[in-house]
């Protein structure tokens, strides 16, 4: 509040005598700027607030992010979660009645076998040694070996003169010896393994082989691994048959996550199925969207979050994650419970309506019936008019959000309600991209938080795509190295298994 220093009290505000000799003008703009000022903090405070209140069940946040003060204990219950995507089965946590477990079980034929008789009688102390054994019970230790020396094979390149023309010929090596001295296929698939498929930072990768396998490679040579495997994966076709199998899969998932690369910030972008993946590297433009071959003129169902970078993929019909809405829906209720019931109602309607497709689906309903689609919408369209009604003059933050969300209901109602217009597609969440994407956070995470360069980022997208695909198909992730590093990569041979 404006006034004259000598008019303060010790609070720091007027006193009653200083204020009644202030003309009523200048109090009246005081009193103006001062409710201005009341009305900056009390918006602040409210997001402030929300902010606060936010974790991964309201928000983007991820699990990790959540408070370990607001997760459930034994003595302190969590604060409970309005509406969760995870379904409930009553089962109680750790193995299920009936369940067969995986209890270690007897090797029939194991390689070494240890006697252990008594030497005398626990009784009379007499000895033993000749007494016949009359029970026993049999007890097995599988153990570990230690590594056995490195296997060294020796190729002679020979060449033999013709004794008609005398022409010199040289033999054939294997085409996986390309030097002079080098290591062989099962160490490049393992190193290949520990950097790429088990994202363990360069230094304790080439530790772990040396212990493991008895050999003793660089830093140097563990950290080429990557590139060379990504080399092998884009000369074998693999990322030219995943996009032309994306482009013509039904539904596609796509994301997008930021990576820090060459001390700037790049993007990984995914385009996946339940069974195929695709990353590629660039930044957040529909340029570089489109730069992975598969969503320029695609025409199926594009799944994806709210982001507005996709908006210019006309071709393709699209669906809007449900799982952001519902997050953004009970921000919006936990924080106004009594303001805001529309988003709860809202919630319980996306999650009704989801319900109601899975079972279509499971049915191999193509189109829901007319009836029930026509009351979802109405349903649909009403909670939205009401969202828009109920926070239309006022002005709190909370209530420009909760337009800002009713608005985004009402122009996208396509989008949004896409997977109960076409319910034989599992497409109301995009979980399926999120998970995929998820390796260029541990990745992050293990190295450091960050890729040394630009180059180095798109090896790694490229490694992941034939990774991720393999595993997504049941093949190990060691097997498939095998594979590529003796000439014969894997690749997918449709878009799901048959």
């Amino acid at each position: 509040m404006v006034m004259n220093a000598g008019m303060a009290g010790s609070t720091g505000l007027p006193s009653r005598e200083a204020l009644a000799q202030l003309p009523v003008d200048v109090l009246v703009d005081q009193l103006l700027i001062a409710l201005e000022q009341v009305q900056q903090l009390s918006v602040r405070v409210e997001q402030l607030e929300r902010q606060a209140r936010r974790d991964s069940s309201n928000s983007s946040k991820p699990p990790s992010s959540d408070s370990v003060f607001t997760k459930q204990t034994a003595k302190q219950p969590a604060r409970k979660r309005d509406r969760s995507l995870r379904e409930r089965t009553g089962r109680r946590p750790g193995k299920q009645p009936g369940d067969p477990g995986a209890t270690m079980r007897l090797v029939d034929e194991p390689d070494e076998r240890v006697a252990c008789p008594p030497a005398v009688c626990s009784g009379c102390r007499r000895d033993l040694s000749d007494a016949p054994v009359s029970a026993q019970q049999r007890r097995q230790v599988t153990d570990i070996a230690p590594p056995p020396p490195p296997t060294t094979i020796e190729y002679l390149l020979q060449g033999k003169v013709c004794p008609a023309c005398g022409l010199t010929s040289v033999g054939d090596v294997p085409a996986e010896v390309r030097a002079r001295a080098q290591f062989g296929v099962e160490v490049h698939a393992q190193a290949a393994n520990l950097v790429c498929g088990q994202h363990l930072p360069i230094w304790r990768a080439a530790r772990l082989l040396a212990q493991l396998g008895g050999i003793g490679p660089s830093t140097g040579w563990m950290a080429g691994v990557r590139g060379k495997t990504a080399r092998l994966i884009e000369a074998s076709g693999f990322i030219d048959q995943l996009r032309a199998l994306l482009r013509a899969a039904p539904a596609v998932h796509a994301d997008e996550t930021p990576a820090r690369a060459n001390s700037t910030t790049r993007y990984v972008h995914v385009a996946c199925t339940q069974y195929l993946t695709l990353l590629h590297t660039g930044s957040r433009s529909a340029t570089d969207i489109d730069a992975g071959g598969v969503l320029p003129g695609y025409a199926g169902v594009l799944v994806r979050d709210g982001y507005a970078g996709y908006a210019h993929l006309t071709d393709a019909l699209h669906a809007w994650c449900g799982a952001h809405l519902l997050r953004d829906l009970a921000d919006l209720y936990e924080f106004e419970p009594a303001k805001q019931p529309w988003a709860r109602a809202m919630a319980d309607l996306l999650l009704d309506a989801k319900t109601i497709a899975a079972a279509a689906r499971a049915q191999g309903k193509t189109q829901l019936d007319e009836a029930v689609l026509d009351s979802l919408v109405g349903r649909y369209r009403t909670l939205t008019a009401r969202g828009l009604a109920d926070n239309q003059h006022r002005r709190t933050a909370t209530a420009t959000d909760a337009r800002r969300l009713a608005r985004r209901f009402r122009d996208h109602q396509d989008s949004i309600l896409r997977f109960i217009t076409h319910p034989d597609l599992d497409i109301f969440t995009n979980n399926e991209s999120e998970r995929t994407i998820r390796p260029v956070k541990v990745q992050m995470r293990a190295s450091g938080g960050c890729w040394r360069t630009l180059h180095g980022l798109a090896d790694f997208a490229v490694v992941q795509s034939y990774l991720s695909t393999a595993a997504k198909w049941g093949i190990d992730t060691l097997d498939a190295l095998r594979r590529l590093f003796t000439c014969q990569p894997w690749l997918p041979p449709g878009l799901a298994p048959s």
